[in-house]
């Protein structure tokens, strides 16, 4: 059965409209991986030596031990935001004679070949050569070793059950936040040192193997735990069941003065405010506009005027670049239906960029209180403003042209990947990136002011090609409205 499933998921793979994508972005990922592999085991050679060095008198061990508390909370921090529970699409399988034991032992037991599973590997076993050729005993090496990668597992199941109780919330990503930092505080000011408990506790099973059976035992508890949650979740009409809340309806008659296209702005208004995943589209509006806290008043950046303008680019654009880069895979659950009905591509389109444009001025308005830091902060944000206006609202609806991944808006926002590809990394040069060059080159060789009235410009010229800018993208999506349409289609 195992076979099976695998092979299913070869085939999801390569059969998939966007896998030529996908192969790119793995292959990118793969470099990562090889930089983080050469990394940690650059670390675990060069570990033992070091602290040899600096501390002639301590045994290295004992050292390390002594961190391996700040090493867990820092795995869970970034598996909780990064790893997520191996996904396969097992709706077919739950009409065909098929075990949900038999599925949802498959997935877990993909879990355990995760690369964050194995990375720790790559710094052990060499600290763990380097012990046993200094004479330390080799079987309380081995088990040194052996319980690390048990910790490592019980931290890969011990995240999703957090994430599997959170991800019903909004911003789920603040009580781990919160009790990570609880536990750091605790052990930092000694309260409660959770370092030397630790520490403590894995010299005392590497001297006495036998207790190795109380981390084992705490692994199997979660896998099971694990199991429990994921097998309660596998039915047919699971995802039928809705959350009963009472019904709160407006008509919206505001915005019938946009005329034709008034209908798709409710459209995108309603997903906006009844969906958990686009909704933190609002909320990020609000880390958007105190952004430049973390820069105006630093005097280390009071010189990077360049930087100044990325900050600018991102408070004024916030809303637009977060729901911007998904367009139109926000519509995913219904674009067929949206595209069988009688309507014009440009006024789908237009009401994506009204909205756009209409947060873009109203950030600009919020971010005025910035003048306190200067009137060219001021001037910088109007000029990215007007930049993200004319420049940026459309490299995001021409990007969009390619998006191809559906997206679940029902699923938490905090550090959801789902819908990401190769298009949103790509448009994030000229995004971000872009206006820093345009604004840097006459600013470096003639003036700020020069490199405010670049930007302004361009931003301008946009404005004023509008009608051509639309009539271009809306050919574009025309053109892979089909495609679009099939790989929406599709449950990848």
């Amino acid at each position: 059965m195992i076979k099976q499933f695998l092979n299913q998921e070869w085939k999801q793979f390569f059969r998939s409209s966007y896998w030529q994508k996908s192969v790119a972005l793995n292959i990118l990922m793969g470099f990562l991986a090889l930089y983080f592999i050469v990394v940690f085991l650059a670390l675990g050679i060069s570990l033992y030596p070091i602290l040899k060095k600096q501390f002639p008198e301590s045994d290295p061990l004992i050292i390390v031990n002594g961190f391996i508390f700040y090493w867990f909370l820092a795995d869970l921090l970034i598996r909780f935001f990064l790893q997520k529970l191996p996904v396969m699409n097992v709706k077919p399988l739950l009409v065909l004679p098929v075990s949900r034991s038999k599925i949802t032992h498959y997935v877990l037991n993909k879990s355990v070949v995760s690369f964050f599973n194995f990375l720790p590997l790559f710094a052990t076993i060499p600290f763990g050569l380097f012990l046993i050729n200094e004479d330390y005993n080799t079987t309380s090496v081995i088990i040194w070793i052996v319980l690390l990668t048990i910790f490592t597992l019980i931290i890969n199941f011990l995240n999703f059950i957090i994430e599997s109780k959170s991800s019903e919330t909004e911003l789920s990503f603040l009580p781990i936040l919160v009790i990570a930092s609880a536990l750091f505080a605790l052990n930092y000011f000694e309260i409660v040192s959770f370092s030397s408990i630790l520490s403590k506790a894995i010299n005392s099973i590497t001297q006495n193997p036998v207790l190795l059976i109380i981390p084992v035992a705490i692994l199997i508890g979660l896998y099971y735990l694990n199991y429990s949650i994921i097998k309660k979740k596998l039915y047919i009409d699971a995802s039928l069941k809705k959350k009963t809340q009472v019904a709160t309806t407006t008509d919206m008659a505001w915005t019938r003065k946009f005329g034709d296209i008034a209908p798709f702005l409710q459209l995108d208004l309603k997903l906006l405010w009844r969906n958990k995943r686009p909704r933190s589209s609002i909320f990020m509006i609000i880390i958007g506009l105190l952004y430049g806290l973390f820069f105006y008043p630093n005097p280390t950046y009071k010189d990077m005027v360049p930087m100044f303008v990325f900050v600018g680019v991102f408070i004024t654009g916030i809303f637009m670049i977060n729901f911007g880069q998904f367009i139109p895979a926000w519509d995913s659950g219904y674009y067929k239906l949206l595209m069988s009905q009688n309507i014009k591509y440009k006024e789908y389109l237009k009401s994506k960029y009204s909205l756009m444009i209409i947060s873009a001025v109203a950030l600009f308005v919020l971010s005025i209180p910035y003048v306190y830091f200067g009137w060219k902060i001021l001037l910088i944000h109007f000029a990215a403003m007007v930049y993200n206006i004319g420049v940026n609202s459309y490299v995001l609806l021409y990007g969009g042209s390619f998006n191809r991944k559906q997206i679940d808006l029902t699923q938490k926002a905090a550090f959801n990947y789902q819908g990401t590809g190769a298009v949103q990394w790509l448009i994030g040069f000229p995004l971000l990136l872009a206006p820093i060059l345009i604004f840097y080159l006459p600013y470096k060789f003639i003036s700020f002011e020069a490199g405010i009235a670049t930007l302004i410009i361009l931003g301008t010229i946009g404005i004023i090609f509008h009608q051509k800018l639309m009539k271009f993208i809306s050919q574009q999506y025309l053109a892979s409205k089909y495609k679009m349409i099939s790989a929406f289609e599709q449950n990848t």
